[in-house]
């Protein structure tokens, strides 16, 4: 009788350890304590309200590979999340006519206060999504995620002046803290009253504002690099931003070192965080 009361003693144990302390992202799994994180359909965008869609609780085994194909990416960017934070438990939004919903964005075609520069970058906080516009007109556009609650990202009009090809956070590990973070891409467009310096750079899309201040594209070569997912990159905007900011079409040869900038792309981030509903 004993031996049956230990047994049964273990498997509740077990069984608290793998409900309430999940693993790492890198080992994806459900947490009940982060709702708005499991259930993305309650994260509300402006632009989503005239976009048909249904909300879809991911079973186990399903993957967005597995339900949509190739369309995956569509539904990844329409979600704002990465592949490595999409597991069994949570809900995610799927556009109800995929076909269409491969050209959304929420950036405006045309932006008036970029028409007189060359290039500027648009960050919008509540669709979480950034834009790279040319004397004006939208040339491409990415889900974004930008500061946490508590660490929002600074709002007004800047400048990007530092580009870090190789750039490692000086403040935050990884997850098994065996290395600094990294911040692959990184362009540097404010450094606030306290020192602390906000980069647009590669990380992590879990769906939702994420961040200490900076802002994260997708880069799932870094993912596979630093977590050894996914095996088949291929989502690069970070790489593709930088490129077209600060890449050596602009400037001179980039060794990957922290470099100052002058004359780079103005930076206006807009807006406040995403409401999630109850």
């Amino acid at each position: 009788m004993l031996r049956k009361v230990l047994a049964f003693v273990v498997l509740v144990l077990l069984f608290s350890i793998v409900v309430y302390n999940p693993s790492a992202t890198s080992e994806p799994g459900a947490n009940p304590q982060d709702p708005a994180k499991e259930d993305l359909s309650r994260v509300e965008y402006p632009s989503l309200a005239k976009i048909p869609w249904r909300a879809h609780f991911m079973e186990p085994q399903e993957t967005l590979e597995s339900l949509f194909g190739a369309d995956w990416v569509t539904v990844a960017r329409f979600n704002r999340i990465d592949r490595r934070h999409v597991y069994p438990g949570m809900t995610i939004k799927v556009p109800v006519d995929l076909a269409a919903a491969r050209s959304y964005t929420p950036m405006p075609e045309e932006y008036a206060e970029a028409k007189r520069y060359g290039k500027y970058i648009l960050i919008d906080m509540t669709e979480q999504w950034m834009g790279a516009y040319e004397n004006g007109k939208l040339k491409f556009s990415a889900p974004a995620a930008t500061g946490a609650p508590g660490h929002e990202t600074p709002v007004g009009v800047f400048r990007i002046d530092a580009r870090h090809r190789n750039h490692t956070s000086s403040l935050y590990k990884t997850e098994d803290e065996s290395g600094q973070y990294p911040m692959d891409n990184a362009m540097r467009f404010h450094i606030g009253p306290d020192n602390v310096s906000y980069w647009i750079h590669a990380r992590d899309l879990p769906g939702k504002p994420a961040s200490h201040g900076c802002v994260g594209l997708y880069d799932e070569g870094m993912q596979n690099r630093v977590y050894g997912i996914p095996d088949k990159p291929q989502l690069i905007d970070s790489q593709k931003f930088y490129a077209w900011a600060v890449g050596e079409n602009e400037y001179e040869e980039d060794t990957g070192d922290l470099e100052e900038l002058e004359d780079a792309p103005v930076v206006e981030v807009r807006g406040t965080n995403p409401v999630y509903r109850k």
